[in-house]
């Protein structure tokens, strides 16, 4: 009996490690629904938010359940983004391999990952954070995967500005999760985030416009023309400029900020000015990546500056 029983048990065994093997692959297609590269920039900015909201090291135990929290709302708000906008998806060249129009998920797969996931971020940043936190993400989540991609993005040219505040909350996240308040501080990272996205995306839009015009999403440079879209991108890196140096300006970082946003600034204009004198799809691209690179080092130049000075 003994060994019929040892029998079974390795039998059973193999047939759970042989469940997993198939399962890995089913399982790694639902990863790029969450938008890992946005994902990880929120998750980096509302670590930054966090760093700053304190002169000392974040709680170890604090910082992971900020991280997992925000990073599984995030990646579930980006999935719900994808499943109502596969169809769009399957025709534009950007993301017609995602997991949804390619078949290697269905929708209702998508739903039952997005709710789990949401679910589990939200109630991670509610016991082991604060609801003060939780509750923002919550709005943030729905600001993006409803107000933005069901009602603006479809309905004007100006959905990416209006849509960019939910973009921009992350700091603010950060910040509440260790201070439980909303700060001005966190308020002017949150304006950085926000002057940031229009140029950051139209850039994008520019060079995309012929598939966002195939698919009839009303963005800037389909509804109002290159021409229009450029001189906006210019406007707002001028904003953008002007609201990078509020740190500097209310005492909320030193030198090495300032130093850092100034050789950003200037490369960030000196883009945006090439653009408008003489536009190529090429110089789009460039510019694009570039904004990915200013918020990062943005936020870095932040951080770095926040812990010399303490």
């Amino acid at each position: 009996m003994t060994t019929q029983k040892y029998k079974s048990e390795m039998h059973m065994n193999a047939n759970f490690i042989s469940h997993i093997k198939a399962l890995s692959p089913r399982l790694k297609n639902f990863f790029p629904l969450c938008k890992p590269r946005v994902t990880s920039l929120i998750v980096f900015t509302a670590l930054i938010g966090m760093f700053l909201a304190t002169p000392n090291m974040v709680p170890l135990p604090l910082l992971l359940a900020t991280t997992l929290g925000i990073a599984f709302a995030s990646g579930a708000a980006a999935a719900f983004n994808c499943l109502i906008e596969h169809k769009i998806d399957a025709i534009m060249a950007r993301t017609r391999a995602r997991p949804l129009p390619t078949g290697q998920v269905s929708s209702n797969e998508t739903i039952v990952f997005a709710t789990l996931l949401g679910t589990a971020g939200l109630a991670i940043l509610y016991i082991y954070v604060n609801p003060l936190t939780m509750w923002l993400t919550l709005a943030t989540f729905l600001g993006y995967a409803v107000i933005y991609t069901i009602f603006l993005k479809p309905a004007t040219p100006m959905n990416i500005v209006i849509g960019g505040a939910s973009g921009a909350m992350p700091p603010i996240l950060g910040w509440a999760a260790v201070t439980n308040t909303v700060s001005p501080e966190s308020l002017i990272m949150f304006l950085i985030i926000f002057a940031w996205t229009p140029p950051h995306f139209w850039a994008l839009a520019l060079y995309r416009r012929e598939e966002y015009a195939k698919v009839g999403m009303p963005m800037l440079p389909v509804t109002h023309g290159v021409a229009f879209t450029l001189l906006h991108i210019l406007l707002y890196t001028i904003i953008l400029v002007a609201v990078s140096l509020m740190p500097y300006g209310l005492g909320m970082s030193g030198m090495i900020y300032l130093g850092s946003v100034i050789i950003l600034d200037t490369v960030f204009m000196a883009y945006a000015i090439q653009l408008y004198r003489k536009y190529s799809d090429d110089l789009a691209k460039r510019t694009f990546r570039y904004s990915i690179l200013y918020l990062t080092l943005l936020f870095a130049a932040l951080l770095i500056d926040h812990y010399w000075l303490t």
